[in-house]
């Protein structure tokens, strides 16, 4: 088994949770900052971020982005905080890469289009390609977001026509309705497939998100949990925010021996500055 330490990132928001699902869900650039703080505190090192409008709508204005960041570096200032370009379903390129502006450390590429509950989430090769140029200009370290398994593949094709380099990063996003399964003979076929050097992490969506986190961390892996991926912290108890699921991860990893990667270290094992 792995003793090498965990990087876990934290979720906190989403564009798809609501406060009708969960109260704890935050919205503003001051409730952000608060539950990055929390998270890493208990022990995530990087933030993954989505932001919201007051009333709860997402949006990936760059004025919004640049506010939540700032309030996010005065409570975490050690945490990496990574940009979504996936932004919410239906919006544009130019609209889902707005915050690639505000040179983060560290952004996601979602790598394919895929079935999303009951919409679509489109990612055409054009699509793909004019976000991962943009941040590779910009020096944005990329996180390649996996729904499904020829998402790899077009990982693939874009190191080919030297879009993307090696090594990768790949996040495994399990458990989506329209997107592959989040069960484990899954997550094994998926890390047959990535690039030999590439470093991973699993994302659980609803119910899978604890156990695959623990499937990761006991294969070596890293793991995300919070709430823009699951609100409970057991079956029909909501957590009382992402930083409770960031407790869970850390006491899998302790049971399993790894230790929790410092700032320092999450940045040398993700490739980061």
């Amino acid at each position: 088994m792995s003793k090498e330490p965990l990087v876990i990132t934290a979720a906190i928001c989403g564009a798809e949770v609501t406060r009708e699902m969960s109260p704890v869900v935050p919205y503003t650039a001051s409730e952000l900052a608060e539950e990055a703080r929390r998270c890493f505190k208990e022990g995530a090192r990087v933030i993954h971020l989505h932001v919201r409008r007051p009333d709860g709508t997402p949006t990936q204005d760059g004025d919004v982005f640049r506010e939540a960041m700032d309030a996010i570096r005065k409570q975490a200032p050690e945490a990496v905080i990574q940009v979504s370009t996936g932004g919410a379903v239906g919006m544009s390129v130019e609209e889902r890469t707005q915050p690639l502006d505000l040179d983060p450390e560290f952004c996601t590429l979602s790598t394919g289009t895929v079935n999303f509950g009951d919409d679509v989430f489109v990612n055409t090769f054009p699509m793909i390609e004019a976000i991962a140029r943009k941040a590779r200009e910009r020096g944005v370290r990329m996180e390649m977001e996996i729904f499904d398994a020829g998402f790899v593949d077009n990982v693939n094709l874009l190191i080919k026509k030297g879009v993307l380099a090696a090594p990768l990063h790949f996040d495994f996003v399990l458990g989506v309705p329209g997107g592959m399964t989040g069960t484990t003979d899954r997550l094994d076929f998926l890390l047959s497939t990535i690039p030999q050097g590439s470093t991973w992490m699993v994302a659980g969506v609803g119910r899978f998100e604890l156990p695959l986190a623990r499937e990761a961390i006991a294969r070596g892996g890293h793991v995300r949990v919070g709430l823009e991926d699951n609100l409970f912290i057991s079956k029909g108890v909501l957590a009382k925010g992402s930083w409770e699921l960031v407790r869970e991860a850390v006491r899998y990893a302790r049971e399993a021996g790894r230790p929790i990667a410092t700032p320092a270290q999450a940045r040398d094992i993700l490739k980061i500055g």
